[in-house]
């Protein structure tokens, strides 16, 4: 397993690295306690997911540029159930959500996870029930899958979590884009 570094003492586990196992696991947590959970997860070596966006906010005469969770209230896990619930004992948890469709989440994850990696400008979006499926063919973006809302609005691809019903939208060229079924 490919292993990061995030300080000197503490390293998580690349959910994405080829040789990753264990099934998705969606834990929904208390309020505010995202990043919580997400420590307390690198701490056991964990692998997991918790995508973060930047976001300027404003402090009075202070403009602050904070680290908030995409989706949030959710973090995704990926390992054994015993994982997810050792992870529940430390109260931090509302609800563990068992994972239906595990490959459709990995990608919608991994396209997630290349879009934040690339410092895409990514903004909330609704999901959607109705859309046009496409795919990036070239670019920084290239293999990205996503979902354009109609072809008036070309230049808005949405990437989303079914499981969630979110998602969030990412601008880029219409020309770059090939439909997919």
């Amino acid at each position: 397993m490919e292993v990061g570094v995030i300080s000197k003492a503490i390293t998580f586990v690349d959910p994405f690295a080829e040789d990753s196992q264990g099934l998705w696991f969606l834990l929904r947590a208390r309020a505010r306690q995202e990043k919580a959970v997400a420590n307390d997860l690198i701490t056991r070596g964990v692998a997991h997911y918790l995508p973060l966006l930047r976001c300027k906010r404003y402090y009075g005469n202070r403009k602050a540029e904070v680290e908030l969770p995409m989706f949030p209230g959710y973090v995704f896990l990926r390992g054994a159930a015993s994982d997810a619930f050792a992870t529940d004992r430390a109260g931090r948890l509302a609800q563990i959500i068992p994972v239906i469709n595990q490959q459709r989440l990995h990608a919608e994850l991994k396209n997630i996870a290349l879009a934040l990696g690339t410092n895409a400008n990514l903004s909330y979006y609704p999901y959607l029930n109705k859309g046009v499926h496409v795919e990036v063919r070239s670019g920084p973006f290239r293999g990205l899958r996503g979902m354009i809302e109609d072809w008036s609005k070309r230049d808005r691809l949405i990437l989303q979590v079914e499981i969630l019903g979110r998602g969030v939208s990412l601008e880029l060229d219409a020309a770059l884009l090939d439909v997919i079924d």
